[in-house]
């Protein structure tokens, strides 16, 4: 597999929410997969990229404007731990 290339994530049962968040715009992009669905992950998003970019994962999740509900699901957090994290982190949302 290159290193420097994107990756394809092909689901073949089941059903997935796949999300991840852009380092470069704090942009978060999800889609819900279901058999037979692909995703695909820019190159330099995963650690097999030799050009790895520094994200903050604090400010990422919580110094935004995204809905809370999408970070609850991507932090595995609730309503409450979220929006007190946006509050320090100074988010909304």
């Amino acid at each position: 597999m290159a290193l420097d290339a994107s990756e394809v994530l092909l689901f073949l049962q089941g059903s997935i929410c796949a999300r991840f968040i852009s380092s470069l715009a704090n942009i978060v992009y999800l889609k819900n997969l279901n058999k037979g669905d692909s995703m695909i992950f820019p190159r330099g998003l995963f650690l097999l990229s030799p050009s790895l970019g520094l994200q903050i994962l604090d400010f990422a999740l919580f110094a935004n404007n995204f809905p809370s509900e999408v970070v609850e699901g991507t932090a595995f957090l609730d309503d409450a731990q979220v929006k007190k994290l946006k509050g320090v982190l100074g988010g909304t949302g």
